[in-house]
């Protein structure tokens, strides 16, 4: 009789895992502090200017590492934009070279504060990824 139960409880472990998916307002907790990390929160953060400032930003400040090739490609970094706009956990989550992820991730650590997600009108923090991308310049 065991046995038939054990399909059922497969199955309704992952019709849960599938409901907390669908969840807007997703949290992530951290261990080592108190503040829940959104993933996805009712007002999103903004780099000062917007997106288009954000771009100007990146290709302003980027410098292409002297490397050998035609290095061209996208860098995904992932970082926390904390309640007061700062940036910190700056981490490669899909790099193209150790050269080229080391200067993304000095070029975000530039970024002037951003103005921070907020839920329910107040400030939150929130994990937020940023592509990357190098392309050499045509000459």
């Amino acid at each position: 009789m065991k046995e038939h139960f054990k399909p059922l409880s497969l199955f309704a472990a992952l019709i849960m895992v599938f409901a907390f998916s669908l969840n807007v307002n997703a949290q992530v907790e951290v261990f080592d502090d108190s503040e829940p990390i959104f993933v996805v929160a009712e007002e999103s953060p903004e780099f000062p200017g917007g997106d288009t400032a954000l771009h100007d930003f990146l290709v302003r400040n980027i410098k292409y590492p002297n490397t050998e090739g035609d290095w061209k490609g996208k860098i995904f970094l992932s970082f926390i934009i904390e309640k007061d706009g700062s940036l910190t956990n700056i981490k490669v989550i899909r790099g193209l070279s150790a050269q080229f992820d080391e200067e993304a991730i000095r070029v975000v650590k530039l970024m002037p504060k951003w103005t921070p997600a907020k839920q329910r009108g107040k400030a939150v923090r929130q994990q937020f990824t940023l592509p990357v991308s190098f392309a050499l310049p045509m000459d």
